[in-house]
């Protein structure tokens, strides 16, 4: 799509070049810049700049956060920053990241961070608190530390005191690959991201009726079947396995903990059609490509029914190292009351008696549903009251809140955004902030709220893109109402503050939505230049596909070495960001040898499948350019050539 803008000054192309708006340079951050907005902020007039033979101290417990922060830094500072054993006195150099001397306030999660001229000490009871003060600090530096190219600095850090933790135990977000499926490389992107924002649980809706997205051995048609067809009746697509393990851990390595959700006895036409036996009459339904909801319910008077939940529940459990098995159980309109009871009172037991706790959407609040030990209710109601909330508090339930009048990603932001739904309401940044999630249910109090989060439906959302630009930069606001403390709740305040992380993710590649309610940095212009009018090898130009820029497209040979060409002229030397928009299938990917001036800048960048060839997603790379006139190259690296291209475009 090309609504997404996003960076800098001018750059000048060839004469075929379009203009387009971008966004302005960043300014140096201060500690009061960060979000979420620290517990207690102490400057100083002090500053650290990072020099080039600088390291990082760790102890034991810490050198796996150290080697993250590491990895951050060496790509934009071009720094070696080697990791060394912290000694046992106060820190003189360097990053220090160490267990022990943090303020008691800071509990599991928090931080203690101290800058002075001379070092930077992160201190944490934990592993998980040192990972999110180094959020924290990569957010003291310019955003130019988020490049994946080397940039000149200086590195400079604000010095003073930041002692912080968080509201709320959890503060998650939701992404929904059953509408449509989402490949690991965009969900592994997706959890770099929120990271950034101290959110540490990711909760993936992994069944649906369009679609059924993990492997289950005893019923292996799920995924193969099941998984074949998304809303729109694209390809699907299901994890292996191996692929989730990998996501899960990819996650607890970024401290975020994954939440698995097969929602039942609604919402399960992908798995009605691969099996009859889970319907009451014997007869498997068709694959569902549509988007209406209520109308698919397990048998709920069938033994096997009860089988088939306990061998998915099982597997799935293995998978899942964290402390929750969603359940679902939202939209059952096919399903009785009583029946909804009894299946519910069935399945509960199957989750506890796999040493998990059970989530489920409030709807598991009745009065008829028995209550499990640890049960946390989602609410995604709209109101301010919900009798079935607060009878399952009256049990001993915790809650997530996740109204969605102020917490769903999906929801347009205007009228005029291009996707998104608008059933709950428009939700611009200032309604996704000004909200309490300890107070915002009548008969929930703060004790009973165990945090929020931010769900993501996909209906409309097929793309890398379209994630990004509906999470940012709502988000980051709703993981400030779960983390700071509610004394610091600001709008004026929040809306300066995040004014500030726009920079920081334009050049992290995030097309996020320009919000006029932030005053972003002035723009500045971002030119395009069409793949059509590039030099051109071993390829063709093409228009046989919906959505392209311009007059057309190339299509790639299927080929090594095929590629495209561009000359671009910069009127002043410095960094640019490289936005490819491309279309790639369902290829897993498609890489490409990027080139500047004949060097290598990027070996066999990652062009991943965007699901169909009519679907158009991008990719951004920084780079530095020299003034005057460039030589930009696209070159395919294997025998499957390269990915439709769109357009370049060069943003400064």
């Amino acid at each position: 799509m090309t609504r997404f803008a996003r960076v800098v000054v001018t750059v000048l192309l060839a004469s075929t070049a379009v203009i387009v708006p971008g966004s302005a340079p960043a300014v140096a951050a201060t500690m009061a810049d960060v979000v979420p907005v620290p517990v207690t902020i102490q400057p100083s007039a002090a500053t650290y700049t990072l020099p080039a033979g600088a390291s990082i101290f760790t102890q034991s417990g810490s050198a796996d956060v150290g080697t993250y922060l590491a990895g951050i830094l060496r790509r934009s500072t071009g720094y070696a920053l080697p990791i060394a054993s912290a000694g046992s006195g106060e820190p003189t150099s360097g990053i220090s990241l160490l267990l022990s001397g943090a303020d008691p306030s800071v509990g599991a999660q928090g931080y203690q961070l101290d800058v002075t001229a001379a070092a930077v000490v992160l201190r944490a009871q934990t592993a998980t608190g040192l990972f999110n003060g180094v959020q924290t600090l990569r957010q003291l530096l310019p955003p130019e530390i988020e490049s994946t190219t080397v940039r000149p600095g200086p590195w400079a850090v604000p010095g003073g005191r930041i002692v912080d933790y968080p509201r709320f135990p959890y503060r998650g977000t939701m992404l929904d690959v059953a509408r449509h499926f989402h490949p690991v490389a965009t969900i592994k992107q997706h959890i770099d991201r929120i990271a950034l924002y101290k959110i540490n649980y990711l909760h993936l809706h992994l069944s649906d009726d369009q679609g059924w997205r993990i492997v289950v051995d005893s019923w292996p048609r799920l995924a193969t079947f099941g998984g074949s067809t998304q809303v729109g009746g694209g390809p699907g697509g299901y994890y292996t396995k191996a692929q989730f393990q990998d996501i899960v851990a990819y996650a607890a390595a970024r401290h975020i903990t994954i939440v698995p959700e097969i929602d039942m006895p609604g919402h399960t036409n992908a798995a009605l059609a691969s099996y009859a036996d889970l319907n009451c009459n014997g007869v498997a339904p068709a694959l569902y490509t549509g988007t209406g909801v209520g109308f698919s319910s397990l048998c709920t008077t069938k033994e096997i029914t009860y089988t088939f939940v306990n061998d998915v529940l099982t597997e799935l459990a293995a998978l899942t190292p964290g402390p929750y098995l969603h359940v679902g159980g939202d939209e059952a309109d096919a399903t009785s009351d009583a029946q909804y009871a009894t299946f519910m009172n069935r399945v509960q037991p199957l989750v506890t008696g796999k040493n998990k706790a059970v989530m489920g959407w409030h709807q598991i609040g009745a009065s008829a549903v028995q209550h499990s030990a640890n049960r946390i209710v989602q609410y995604w109601g709209t109101t301010t009251s919900d009798s079935l909330v607060s009878t399952a508090v009256s049990r001993g339930a915790k809650v997530v809140m996740s109204p969605a009048n102020k917490a769903y990603l999906d929801m347009k932001y205007t009228n005029a955004t291009p996707i998104g739904l608008s059933w709950a309401g428009l939700i611009e940044v200032q309604t996704a902030y000004e909200w309490n999630p300890g107070a915002h249910l009548s008969g929930v109090p703060a004790t009973a709220v165990l945090g929020v989060e931010a769900p993501m439906w996909t209906e409309t959302i097929v793309t890398e893109d379209h994630i990004e630009f509906m999470a940012f930069p709502r988000l980051p606001a709703i993981a400030e109402l779960g983390w700071s403390p509610w004394s610091t709740h600001n709008w004026t305040a929040f809306r300066a503050r995040l004014a500030v992380q726009g920079p920081r993710w334009t050049i992290m590649g995030i097309d996020f939505y320009r919000s006029p309610q932030i005053a972003w940095p002035a723009p500045g212009t971002t030119v395009r230049y069409e793949a059509e009018n590039a030099a051109i090898t071993q390829g063709v130009v093409e228009s046989n596909h919906a959505g392209y820029s311009g007059t057309g497209f190339v299509n790639y040979d299927s080929a090594v070495g095929s590629r495209v060409q561009w000359t671009v002229t910069a009127p002043t030397a410095g960094t640019a960001a490289l936005r490819f928009r491309y279309a790639n299938g369902t290829t897993v990917n498609r890489p490409m040898d990027i080139t500047v001036n004949g060097t290598l800048v990027a070996d066999e960048f990652a062009f991943t499948g965007t699901g169909a060839w009519t679907t158009w997603q991008t990719r951004t790379l920084t780079v530095t350019l020299p003034a005057g006139t460039s030589t930009i190259r696209a070159a395919a690296t294997t025998a499957n050539g390269g990915p439709n291209v769109d357009y370049l475009e060069v943003q400064r």
